[in-house]
């Protein structure tokens, strides 16, 4: 029993170092990835500090499971360097019986996870995806790119030169009050927000104006003007969260994710009984009195036919990529117990108490992992493999892997001696002929 907590105990300090690095790694390639935004757009803090804490937990479903797998390898490493190991085996315990309450531990971390991966992950996600589309109209003077068209809701603006405030050279494509777009020529603009970036206003200087009549076609009414004044409102360039409508699979809950896949696969069935009853109705259909009205029928049904196929192959697309999330999000969770079955072993097989040395192995394990898992997932959105075992198959290559990693530890086999190419490394020109001390090996 003392033992047991003690392994669990031994876990804790490094699980919460790990979690605190590979969150900060991920949070600078977060960092690097809106940098660009943040300075373009000059985003207030709070802005910023909501983009973070917003994506936080994205960082935080990849890091928990690597931080597992780290504090494994770590804790039972630097067991192994201080001889408790040994001292546990010489007492006859058996080394995988002590893990009980570590695996206990796991299964309520990996509960935690299912939870966090189905429910609180896909609202945060969708939050940070309507702040995102709020952040690129913020400023509209950010997104006016010279040398572009740039769309404004009813109006497209094409500059040749801009500075802060101003645009040099505009062509402006009016869409505004009539079904024909006035097309505005001017020599310089000057860009003013108001409304807290909600709206804009553009004050055109020494240009002309001109606009198709509507009443009369074939006639162009051109005006000259000092200067002119736009409106653009409702820009929607205030950052208020908002929740719209639609939701990306990866912005679904457990109950979204179910209730869309079945109301998907109730459609597809539908949709294939009325290719059937078209089918029966292009072989039934006679009409040898009106050859005209025959073919006629026949095109409108053949028609019909083909948008019924198109909607199938969207709804078997759509159904394939919901299937692969809502297993995705399983798989990953469930790597928490995958990691310490692989941790346990590589810590005892590797004995290193260093932090750089387990986080090196962790990084590779999980980039692998990482890959695999992306790959599947690629791979069952396109339907070359079943949901289910596209994104499952990772967990099992790696169940194998960690039973042939505990088949190896149980027979004391040891994939690299960090002790030992230690000592060989700093008596490099005797390691050859002298064999490393007692001390060092064991």
């Amino acid at each position: 029993m003392i033992l047991k907590r003690y392994v669990l105990k031994e876990h804790i300090s490094p699980f919460l170092i790990s979690l605190l690095v590979v969150t900060f790694v991920l949070l600078i390639d977060r960092v690097i990835d809106l940098l660009n935004i943040i300075i373009e757009k000059q985003l207030p803090a709070g802005i910023v500090l909501e983009v973070f804490a917003l994506s936080l937990p994205y960082m935080l479903a990849l890091s928990i499971p690597m931080a597992v797998l780290v504090a494994t390898i770590l804790a039972f490493g630097r067991m192994s360097v201080d001889r408790e190991i040994m001292a546990i085996k010489s007492s006859g315990i058996n080394i995988y019986k002590m893990l009980s309450y570590l695996m206990i531990a796991a299964v309520l971390l990996t509960g935690l996870m299912v939870y966090f991966n189905h429910w609180f992950l896909p609202n945060t996600n969708h939050k940070l995806k309507n702040l995102m589309l709020k952040i690129a109209y913020y400023k509209p003077m950010t997104i006016i790119e010279a040398g572009e068209y740039n769309n404004l809701l009813d109006f497209t603006v094409w500059c040749r030169e801009k500075t802060e405030t101003e645009l040099l050279d505009l062509l402006i494509y009016d869409r505004s009050e009539s079904r024909f777009p006035r097309t505005i020529y001017a020599k310089s603009g000057q860009v003013i927000q108001m409304n807290n970036g909600n709206s804009m206003r553009i004050i055109l200087k020494e240009g002309e104006m001109q606009q198709r009549n509507e009443r009369e076609q074939g006639k162009y009414q051109t005006t000259h003007f000092d200067q002119y004044i736009i409106n653009i409102r409702d820009l929607g360039n205030r950052t208020d969260i908002f929740e719209t409508g639609y939701r990306s699979d990866r912005e679904m809950t457990y109950g979204q994710l179910t209730e869309t896949l079945n109301a998907r696969k109730t459609e597809l069935v539908q949709k294939q009984t009325e290719i059937q009853n078209l089918e029966t109705r292009i072989g039934s259909a006679d009409f040898a009195d009106n050859p005209y009205d025959h073919q006629a029928e026949q095109r409108r049904l053949y028609s019909m036919q083909q948008v019924a196929k198109n909607r199938i192959l969207e709804l078997e697309d759509s159904i394939r990529a919901l299937q692969v999330e809502y297993h995705k999000k399983f798989a990953l969770s469930f790597a928490i117990i995958i990691f310490i079955m692989i941790g346990v072993p590589l810590g005892l097989m590797t004995r290193t108490s260093g932090i750089g040395m387990a986080f090196s192995v962790s990084s590779v394990i999980f980039l692998v992992y990482y890959v695999a898992l992306n790959m599947g997932e690629q791979i069952g959105d396109r339907g070359g493999m079943s949901p289910f075992l596209a994104m499952w198959l990772s967990n099992i290559i790696f169940f194998v892997l960690a039973c042939f990693l505990i088949w190896g530890s149980i027979n004391e086999k040891r994939i690299l001696d960090m002790q030992v190419l230690s000592w060989r490394l700093k008596h490099l020109k005797l390691s050859k002929k002298i064999a490393p001390p007692d001390e060092v090996v064991h």
